[in-house]
């Protein structure tokens, strides 16, 4: 089955809004780990607008599940965070200064010597790395020359087209998929997946690893609490496995 890794930053947020400690940061990644989340993804920027880097040393220390730190690896701060901490996997985005959320992959091509040097850093200490990719077939060939463990594609097209053309929407992920498989690279998604899309998506894209998902499970959150809506996304995974075997 996909794994579900479950981004915390809007707990943060929340929490940052008031000041305090509430709601509780770690206490909320622990209560997403008992209620079956196979990982827990933070998203530290420079302006700790929401996770709070003394957040990633606090998470690291407490959990017990998949540690995914996703950020901007142009940080020399984001570098030594991931480094002091050396969370299971590390995941590059290209963000800009101020950015409000990732809205774009790496050009792998234009960047690969780039990534090429700066993904042994964290690959010699232990440390998966997953880059962010749109999916466009030469980013994820040249993806696959940095270096890198796995890609993320970055999904926020699929989701603004699912509701239009579901099929449209998802063949480009596929293909890029493919081609992960081919070049040896595992395949990891996020942005924009939601109860809506989730279980389509994990369907139709071969060899899905895992999932980080955050907005919309902490929206949905608000409806139908937290250890519910964790669960439904559960399911979502675990039905869209059952399919693709029963259809293989």
């Amino acid at each position: 089955m996909t794994r579900l890794s479950v981004n915390i930053n809007k707990i943060a947020t929340l929490r940052n809004s008031r000041g305090g400690n509430n709601p509780n940061l770690v206490e909320t990644a622990l209560d997403c780990e008992r209620f079956g989340a196979q990982g827990i993804t933070v998203h530290p920027r420079p302006d700790e607008r929401h996770i709070r880097y003394q957040d990633v040393f606090d998470l690291k220390s407490a959990i017990q599940s998949e540690f995914n730190i996703e950020g901007n690896c142009q940080e020399q701060k984001f570098v030594d965070l991931v480094l002091a901490n050396k969370p299971a996997q590390v995941t590059l985005v290209p963000d800009a200064l101020n950015q409000i959320t990732s809205n774009h992959g790496w050009d792998t091509i234009k960047h690969q010597q780039y990534l090429r040097d700066i993904i042994p850093l964290f690959k010699e200490a232990g440390i998966r790395v997953s880059i962010f990719v749109d999916p466009d077939p030469k980013m994820v060939e040249a993806a696959a020359k940095t270096g890198t463990d796995r890609i993320e594609l970055y999904t926020e097209g699929y989701a603004h087209a699912y509701h239009k053309n579901r099929e449209t929407a998802i063949a480009p992920y596929v293909q890029a998929a493919r081609i992960a498989a081919e070049t040896g690279l595992g395949l990891n998604a996020g942005h924009d997946l939601d109860l809506h899309n989730l279980k389509y998506f994990a369907v139709n894209v071969p060899n899905l690893l895992e999932v980080s998902i955050g907005h919309a499970l902490i929206c949905d959150a608000l409806y139908y609490g937290l250890e519910h809506t964790i669960k439904l996304y559960l399911r979502q995974l675990e039905d869209a496995g059952l399919e693709r075997d029963f259809s293989s």
